[in-house]
């Protein structure tokens, strides 16, 4: 059996690959996984964390909620949020706080995985960055707070 040489550099993205061919995931986690992949980690995780805390306060009807979730889908720094909410949208506001809390706690192991073996000296490869400019590539959301939510933020869960 070959010996394991913990210096030789760790892929950061391997838990999201796996997540994103896993069969067993929904179709829904798998498109979010993919496009996570390649995303530095800090970005990704904060990014989906905001991206969660706006649909659990939307849910939750709390008057921030609506203004915030339009605020950043029509930011106009890279499409990464945008992806991971259009991935999500449409299929229940329950499915999505649901999807986007599993897609986070991953990004959390990423994230302790990668920030503890940089700090060891241990090189982390990813796929290419997937974004290739930073601001978006087409039109953006409108930034009115006063948005009507459709029937898919009234659906429960289909499972």
């Amino acid at each position: 059996m070959p010996e394991c040489d913990f210096t030789d550099p760790f892929d950061l993205d391997i838990e999201l690959r796996d997540a994103a061919l896993d069969e067993a995931n929904s179709p829904t986690r798998r498109m979010i996984a993919n496009a996570c992949l390649g995303m530095e980690m800090f970005d990704a995780f904060y990014a989906t964390r905001e991206l969660r805390e706006l649909v659990d306060l939307v849910l939750a009807e709390d008057p921030r909620g609506k203004p915030r979730l339009a605020t950043v889908l029509s930011t106009t720094c890279d499409d990464f949020q945008r992806c991971l909410y259009f991935c999500l949208a449409g299929r229940g506001a329950k499915q999505m706080a649901d999807d986007l809390a599993w897609l986070q706690a991953m990004l959390d192991n990423r994230l302790l995985a990668g920030y503890y073996r940089g700090l060891n000296g241990i090189r982390l490869v990813t796929e290419p960055a997937p974004y290739v400019a930073p601001k978006p590539d087409g039109p953006l959301v409108s930034p009115d707070a006063g948005f009507e939510l459709g029937p898919s933020w009234r659906v429960e869960q289909r499972h």
